[in-house]
């Protein structure tokens, strides 16, 4: 009951269960969409075979790993893997190569009546195979800065002033993949979430196993959101970002005021509300931190003047919403910080893509273009 390379495609595209047997370590480093670590050894016992079997020999550090893992300690790990077994019809194993790890836990659950399919190559083979499905899907993009009928594989960039409400239009077809949103970050300095950002590897994992579900759909245009190389700390892959660069873009424009309300929900009452619910005790001053952190990232950018205003009048709206569960004073610093900060640096890089523009308009004409390119 082994799982060869030629049918990673569709354990992938259908969503499939993992039971993730490496060291918690391993995991933490790189793993895939529905994983579930339930190591066979945690980390310090890895670290003890590890000595072992480059002292020794490998029967030597077999010999150790059986009898750390024996008894009850055993007992443990198979009845934690029949429970997640159990909950997943569609789960199947793997360990970093597919070697003994794997095996022994494939044969630990044989012997308890639990049948469970193995990876070949294990998390090393599935990570390969990922990298070349984006390297592919970026040597297949024609960077053509125009829409065409033909059944080449390009990419449409959906681009917009700071608060346009860009990732709401993307998210609403399905032929789109949501950059920020697999980063878990919204890409400037006021980006990020309460939450923290994926790994490097679990981003590029995700975004492989979203570009192949468009592929089963045989998708040949993908809606992108404009992005720079960097979405917060996570960096998009190179190939892609080239691409991403040479192909048509899709404008879409918003007054100052109703970009300005975008960003307050989205930066302001939005995130108060996430930081209250993830730190109860104390959510607002945590929230406070992250405002002013934010801020002060692009202080030199700003000048010390500009800064020292626009930090004033934050702390100010900070006060008050917290006082009286007001946000209307944020409006002043975000509108300023958009004109005179964000729009300037916006205009300058969108000179350089004129070229490039193939359509340009407000949420609802936008909306309708695209859906008439069949991005559903």
């Amino acid at each position: 009951m082994n799982i060869a390379e030629h049918d990673l495609y569709s354990i992938f595209i259908n969503d499939t269960v993992f039971l993730d047997v490496r060291a918690p370590i391993e995991f933490q480093q790189g793993a895939f969409p529905n994983a579930f670590n339930i190591p066979l050894l945690d980390d310090q016992q890895r670290h003890e075979i590890g000595l072992k079997y480059k002292n020794e020999g490998q029967d030597k550090a077999i010999e150790l790993g059986l009898e750390l893992i024996s008894g009850a300690v055993k007992q443990k790990r198979i009845d934690d893997w029949q429970e997640l077994i159990s909950a997943n019809s569609n789960i199947k194993l793997y360990c970093f190569r597919g070697g003994l790890r794997s095996r022994t836990t494939q044969k630990w659950l044989h012997e308890n009546d639990i049948d469970i399919e193995l990876i070949q190559g294990g998390y090393k083979r599935m990570r390969r195979y990922l990298l070349d499905v984006l390297e592919q899907w970026a040597d297949d993009l024609k960077p053509v800065p125009r829409v065409n009928n033909s059944n080449e594989k390009q990419l449409l960039i959906l681009a917009g002033r700071t608060g346009t409400g860009k990732t709401k239009v993307l998210n609403q077809f399905t032929h789109a993949i949501d950059l920020e949103g697999i980063a878990n970050h919204r890409g400037s300095s006021f980006g990020h979430y309460v939450t923290p950002q994926p790994g490097q590897i679990d981003f590029e994992n995700d975004l492989a196993v979203q570009y192949l579900k468009l592929h089963e759909k045989n998708c040949k245009q993908f809606l992108l959101e404009d992005e720079g190389r960097l979405i917060g700390r996570i960096a998009l892959p190179e190939s892609l970002y080239k691409k991403m660069k040479q192909s048509a873009i899709v404008l879409l424009d918003s007054t100052v005021e109703q970009r300005v309300e975008i960003t307050l929900n989205d930066y302001i009452i939005s995130n108060y509300n996430d930081f209250l619910k993830a730190y109860p005790e104390d959510g607002r001053s945590r929230f406070k931190v992250y405002l002013l952190d934010s801020l002060s990232r692009i202080q030199k950018r700003l000048g010390g003047v500009n800064y020292r205003n626009i930090k004033h009048i934050m702390e100010q709206a900070i006060d008050e919403q917290f006082a009286n569960n007001e946000v209307g004073l944020h409006r002043q610093w975000i509108k300023s910080l958009m004109v005179d900060y964000y729009d300037p640096m916006y205009d300058y890089q969108l000179a350089k893509k004129q070229e490039r523009i193939i359509y340009s308009g407000d949420e609802q004409s936008v909306m309708a273009w695209l859906a008439e390119q069949n991005l559903n």
